[in-house]
């Protein structure tokens, strides 16, 4: 018998009123102590992982944990904190972040510079040297003296990258598409397969001869996608100090993201 209009109404509002499943989450975040330190944990969740990952992302004093799919998030934790000596450990070795900030030296172009607001002006940023000290002055209100700092210093980065990757890519015979400075922590620089470069604006504190390297490096791989053998070659023909710009970010590199960090 085919059911009344009412009943199929009744059984539609079951339905819809029934109980739903909640998605799983994805993160868990926590504080635990490591060698007097609180550290903020990450545990997230990383469809593609096969074991539980720790690492320490640059420029940040928190610890990430990558937990595969079927185990909790809280074993992330869990793994963090049974190695609360590794944590503070790596940590300590990088040092205290530098918040930008009126009278903190910072370095620029490889060379240290003294952060000085200057209220007297407007809004602009502009480098001096008086008695043999090297000044970054920020006008303008000194709460937006960070913002405004990181703006000029990633307008800086772009410029001298521009100019770099110009010159790397005539003498290659290589072309590229855009320039991007952003604030990437996991590398220095990347190229895509549609020939965009992009850049950390934090090489703009590392020596000049850094910059160039990296410049040099991105613009090699719109040749070669790869770091064969061939790729090398080709970095080594047009920028003979890579070997050395590669060891200065190795002993140096980790320092600079922990400048304009808050």
């Amino acid at each position: 018998m085919r059911p009344s209009f009412r009943n199929r109404a009744r059984s539609c509002v079951r339905r819809a009123g029934a109980p739903r499943t909640r998605a799983a989450p994805e993160e868990l975040r926590t504080f635990i102590e490591c060698a007097g330190r609180a550290v903020e944990v990450l545990a997230r969740r990383q469809p593609r992982a096969k074991r539980l990952v720790l690492r320490l992302p640059q420029g940040l004093p928190r610890a990430v944990v990558s937990v595969p799919p079927g185990v909790a998030l809280e074993e992330g934790i869990a793994f963090a904190e049974r190695r609360r000596d590794w944590i503070a450990r790596h940590l300590s070795r990088r040092g205290e972040a530098v918040a930008f900030a009126h009278g903190v030296e910072i370095p620029f172009r490889g060379v240290p510079h003294l952060v000085m607001h200057v209220p007297g002006r407007r809004g602009t940023v502009w480098r001096e040297e008086q008695a043999g000290v090297r000044r970054l002055c920020v006008a303008g209100a000194e709460e937006h003296l960070p913002r405004r700092l990181t703006d000029w210093l990633k307008k800086q980065a772009r410029r001298e990258l521009l100019k770099s990757c110009r010159k790397y890519a005539a003498a290659m015979g290589a072309r590229f598409s855009r320039l991007s400075v952003r604030d990437q922590k996991s590398r220095w620089g990347s190229c895509s397969s549609n020939g965009t470069l992009s850049f950390s604006w934090r090489v703009i504190l590392a020596p000049d001869f850094v910059l160039d390297y990296l410049a040099a490096h991105e613009v090699a791989h719109l040749l070669e996608m790869n770091h064969s053998p061939r790729f090398w070659r080709l970095v080594d023909a047009h920028c003979p100090h890579w070997k050395e710009a590669e060891r200065w970010l190795k002993e140096h590199g980790a320092g600079l993201h922990l400048v304009g960090a808050t």
